[in-house]
């Protein structure tokens, strides 16, 4: 019985981690990984690489989520999904071509990482429009693309500290930055931090500039409880939420309308967060080793 029993447990891991990835992958996705790691031709990182580590692990996917609740808090980014996508009418398509773009830039040959950039690009010339106060708002504008950059990469960085499975150390850390800096300054952002304390700059720079408004409240409300997944699969992705929320600091969660625990509270909060975050990823790795050890047999017949 005991046996049975595991592997039970076992089975239902990997149903749920494989129905999370196969939503965020987007129905596309076995043909993609195809591309992205089959199609010979340069690459712009090495296979063992900072960047490669991080955007290969499970953690981004608590990094994901974090880094959506990060980048609604800019009016003018938040306007922009609002009026011309949203959440509600297609969450999972939207995070799967972000997934696409983030495994092309990362893992695909140039010629492929550079023509998904340029469709970026293109994507990006229709979304303008105004803001309530009159101001006019571009997709396309380096200030704005930057803040979605580094709202991103810090909560990357911060998943894959918290939740990855070889956490990146000492020089590691300021390599990676500098190579999604790479990636960034192609698509139009305008001087990218290199530096993980560059980083950190940037984001305190756009502070003044960042505040919850309803359309943003909205949008994580949407995410949050309305996640369009199968009923036994949600609560794996509420873990992945819960994770992603103990990530983010109590003057963002207050903004967004999230749970902010009492200071007496903190501490149970991380180690609820640092939990969730461990079963839920685990259960994820688990799904995407079968993808994993597809993606090594592309790449060695690419030779």
């Amino acid at each position: 019985m005991g046996a049975v029993a595991s592997l039970d447990v076992v089975t239902l891991r990997e149903r749920l981690g494989a129905e999370l990835f196969r939503k965020v992958a987007g129905p596309d996705g076995p043909r993609n990984r195809e591309r992205v790691h089959g199609t010979p031709g340069p690459r712009w990182f090495a296979p063992d690489s900072p960047i490669t580590r991080v955007h290969g692990d499970a953690s981004m996917f608590v990094g994901g989520i974090r880094a959506i609740m990060l980048q609604s808090l800019h009016p003018a980014a938040m306007q922009g999904v609002a009026d011309h996508s949203g959440y509600r009418g297609d969450m999972w398509g939207r995070l799967a071509q972000v997934s696409t773009y983030i495994a092309m830039t990362t893992f695909g040959a140039e010629r492929d990482a550079l023509q998904v950039i340029r469709a970026v690009q293109r994507a990006h010339e229709s979304v303008t429009g105004t803001m309530p106060d009159g101001t006019p708002y571009a997709a396309s504008d380096p200030h704005l693309l930057g803040w979605v950059h580094v709202a991103e990469i810090d909560s990357f960085l911060l998943a894959h500290d918290r939740f990855g499975h070889e956490p990146l150390v000492g020089a590691e850390r300021d390599e990676y930055v500098a190579q999604t800096a790479h990636v960034a300054a192609l698509l139009g952002v305008t001087e990218p931090p290199t530096t993980e304390a560059g980083l950190r700059a940037r984001l305190d720079a756009y502070r003044p500039e960042l505040a919850g408004t309803p359309a943003a409240r909205d949008a994580i409300s949407f995410l949050v409880w309305h996640p369009d997944l199968p009923v036994a699969a949600r609560p794996a992705y509420l873990a992945l939420v819960g994770a992603a929320v103990s990530l983010t600091p109590e003057w963002q969660r207050r903004e967004l309308g999230l749970p902010h625990p009492p200071v007496l509270d903190e501490a149970l909060d991380r180690v609820v967060g640092r939990a969730l975050g461990k079963v839920s990823t685990g259960a994820i790795r688990w799904a995407m080793a079968s993808g994993h050890a597809q993606a090594r047999e592309l790449q060695d017949a690419r030779g």
